[in-house]
């Protein structure tokens, strides 16, 4: 007979108390420790329902060490519930390692669905979401990043991802050079009180977040590149013709790609490289 224990994966409201599951919360009040990701929240969260299980942390700077610890209360038989910040388990947060240590111990790991900021974004993004690529939160760092850029600058699919609030503004300013002004979605404080949804190009959503400084959790769409309206779009020979005639009036090439990108809504990137490329042919 198997005596281990079982990890629940147990999905938080991202906003209001009222929106969690009774299962969720017999869960909470059967298990016999919560790990929280911030004791803070879940603490009120307990406090509010008067659940008595004890809360520990388990969060990206103590993941190793206290992971341990709770695969070994789960392999004497023990139930834990591993409660996220906001939203779902495992999704941007350092859930993965305790869940895929589990399952590499034999130990059972139930997943109690609820909020996810990724999917409630995209749902109301207005995009197609047949198919739909997720990044988590995009690199800090300049190299990875601006990979990342040119991937999402060429997806067919409908992209997610999060960002603080406090680099949204040079995200968005990233995305209009690498992939044109192409429309967007900036989803805010999802399902809590202050839930803001803006809709439109990106260079719209900037010049409305230069004047609104952004705040709280950020979810960003951007609708899949083949979706786009294709009339709506120039031709890369169309743009690199133009870009020639700007070059001919005295602008510098950069300049000029930028210009016209902007203007045949283009990705900035893609028509310089067809530019440089036109001209090695000569």
């Amino acid at each position: 007979m198997d005596k281990n224990g079982i990890l629940y994966l147990c999905a938080t409201p991202i906003g209001n108390l009222e929106d969690i599951t009774l299962r969720v919360l017999r869960i909470l009040e059967e298990a016999d420790i919560i790990a929280a990701e911030d004791t803070r929240r879940t603490v009120k969260l307990l406090n509010y329902y008067q659940i008595k299980t004890p809360a520990i942390s388990y969060h990206e700077h103590n993941k190793e060490k206290r992971g341990v610890e709770i695969l070994r209360k789960l392999q004497e038989g023990k139930k834990a519930a591993l409660v996220a910040d906001a939203g779902t388990p495992g999704i941007s947060d350092p859930g993965f390692e305790l869940i895929q240590q589990c399952i590499e111990s034999g130990i059972q790991v139930i997943s109690l669905p609820g909020p996810c900021a990724a999917v409630t974004a995209v749902t109301v993004s207005g995009f197609p979401i047949n198919r739909f690529v997720f990044y988590g939160f995009l690199s800090k760092k300049k190299k990875e990043r601006r990979k990342e850029m040119e991937q999402i600058a060429q997806q067919d699919k409908t992209v997610v991802f999060y960002e603080a609030p406090h680099r949204l503004l040079r995200t968005l300013r990233e995305l209009l050079e690498s992939t044109g002004d192409q429309k967007a979605a900036v989803c805010r404080e999802l399902s809590k009180i202050y839930e803001e949804i803006k809709r439109g190009t990106l260079s719209e959503l900037i010049h409305y977040f230069e004047s609104t400084p952004p705040k709280g959790e950020i979810t960003v769409v951007i609708r899949a590149k083949e979706e786009q309206d294709s009339c709506a779009r120039g031709s890369l020979s169309q743009g690199i013709q133009e870009v020639k005639q700007l070059k001919e009036a005295g602008l510098r090439e950069k300049e000029a790609v930028k210009r016209v990108a902007r203007y045949l809504n283009l990705p900035p990137r893609e028509l310089y490289k067809e530019v440089v490329e036109e001209k090695e042919k000569k």
